[in-house]
């Protein structure tokens, strides 16, 4: 509140991802309602990298930046927050990260995971806490409710989903509300998104958060640079929001070609060990989280993927549950030294490294994956929630699925089994037949059904199958309809 009175320039530093990119959009619209002097500011994710730096502080300095509140990043920022005291900015922190060495020399770290919080709910993320300190700033100075929370709620329910949060207490109050809000959202840009993801006429659940509008929304700062998206989450004109969200939407496009390139190359230079690691210069930094994730999808082991650079490699880590892979980067880095910067949680992490620690790296990984995991895969397993005849399934179970809705991690979707379900009609999808769409039958009940990326696991000439799937809409020229979402099936001999 000292820097609001004395109206000092504020600068709002995010980060490149969703969770970052709501975040500051969020932070940074509240102290503009509020009349003040705001300065955005993300990083570049090559030129800068994640999380706070020097350079960002002398660019903060040069703007006359008397106090910088960080989003989604700051609690390992130890020696830029230092140097930020030193050029006359004050810092606050807010993330939601954990703090592995002890909190930084900030005039304030607010953090639901610091070592004695008494916060009752741990997993906010930056989004969440950028909502949750505007609800602070507004209350101080009196502000109606109804002016700013429908207008940021929307943007925190983004941050919140991509950033794949527990949908548990607060966060599903956030997702619910922000869903709710997203429909009529005065944004320009929210709306534009809408229209050109093709989500404007459809109904909006979390799953359309994940899949469809956070792609496009971290396309920006996986191929050029995040400011895109915050531009279009934050921009007043109609005219312009079109133009970004079209910009996304070929950014996204293009974003998919370089995965599926970067996916084939991956695979056909692994070795396969507890934990897969391969890296390439061609690899770009912005996309090789989504190729680890990709493998980690198909071998379940834990995955590491690098961008090769002749000095400096960027790489980027996807775990499964039984490793901690954001836990083992804190074990291994101070024993092999050469990093700039690393950090994450136990499904998802990225680092910094000199290329000549790779090697090093790359075993001290393996050796905690081999003794955690030993040297065979965990087979993969799904929860089943209920078994029953296909037949018997009820035509409004998507009705009663709904009350427990919004899904997402902590909180999925139910899930289903039934046995011995005849094949009716099978169609292969996608330019290399990856996808399989069917139409089941079970006694004299039909479900339409899609099974993505298992055309290599379903034979064309199937005829009877065990099938475990959720229940969805499927939204296809203007047209709801019910189908299953295969996610597993068996061949029976019946």
């Amino acid at each position: 509140m000292l820097a609001m009175e004395r109206g000092e320039r504020i600068a709002v530093f995010g980060d490149f991802d969703v969770d970052g990119v709501t975040a500051t959009a969020i932070l940074s619209r509240a102290f503009k309602l509020l009349g003040k002097d705001v300065l955005p500011y993300i990083p570049h994710r090559v030129e800068e990298g994640h999380g706070l730096s020097l350079q960002a502080v002398e660019a903060m300095a040069r703007e006359k930046v008397g106090l910088m509140v960080t989003v989604d990043c700051g609690v390992t920022s130890h020696q830029e927050i230092i140097a930020a005291a030193e050029a006359g900015i004050d810092t606050i922190v807010t993330d939601h990260h954990l703090v592995p060495e002890g909190p930084p020399q900030a005039c304030a770290v607010v953090d639901p995971r610091l070592p004695g919080s008494r916060y009752p709910f741990p997993h906010l993320t930056g989004a969440g806490l950028a909502l949750k300190l505007t609800e602070a700033l507004m209350r101080r100075v009196g502000a109606d409710d109804t002016l700013w929370r429908h207008l940021l709620m929307p943007l925190a329910a983004l941050g919140t989903v991509a950033d794949v949060a527990p949908l548990l207490d607060e966060n599903r109050s956030i997702v619910r509300q922000g869903l709710e809000d997203m429909r009529n959202s005065p944004l320009p840009g929210l709306m534009a998104l809408l229209r050109s993801s093709g989500l404007e006429s459809r109904r909006l659940d979390s799953e359309a958060i994940a899949w469809v509008l956070a792609p496009r929304l971290n396309a920006a700062g996986r191929m050029d640079h995040a400011n895109v998206s915050y531009q279009l989450l934050t921009g007043e004109s109609e005219e312009e929001a079109a133009v970004l969200a079209a910009t996304l939407e070929a950014q996204n496009k293009e974003r998919q070609r370089v995965t599926e390139e970067a996916v084939g190359l991956a695979k056909a230079s692994l070795v396969v060990e507890p934990l897969l690691m391969v890296g390439d210069p061609s690899f770009s930094p912005g996309i090789v989280g989504l190729v680890a994730g990709r493998l980690v999808e198909e071998f379940r082991h834990p995955a590491v993927v690098v961008s090769l650079g002749e000095d400096i490699s960027r790489g980027s880590c996807r775990s499964i549950p039984e490793f901690d892979i954001g836990g083992a980067l804190h074990q291994v880095a101070p024993r092999i030294g050469g990093f700039e910067r690393y950090g994450g949680h136990p499904q998802a992490a990225g680092f910094t490294v000199a290329t000549d620690k790779l090697p090093a790296l790359h075993a001290e990984l393996v050796a905690m994956a081999r003794e955690t995991l030993g040297e065979e895969a965990s087979p993969p397993y799904l929860d089943v929630e209920l078994e029953l005849p296909l037949g018997n399934l009820p035509r409004d179970v998507y009705q009663i699925v709904q009350r427990m809705a919004p899904f997402g991690s902590a909180n999925p979707s139910p899930v289903f089994l039934s046995r011995n379900v005849q094949v009716v009609d099978m169609r292969h999808m996608g330019s290399n037949g990856s996808h399989v769409r069917l139409k089941l039958r079970d006694g004299g009940a039909t479900w339409q059904a899609v099974a993505f990326r298992q055309g290599a696991a379903i034979p064309s000439d199937a005829r009877f199958l065990d099938v475990v799937y959720t229940i969805e809409v499927d939204h296809w020229n203007g047209q709801d309809t019910l189908q299953l979402n295969i996610l597993d099936t068996r061949i029976t001999k019946s």
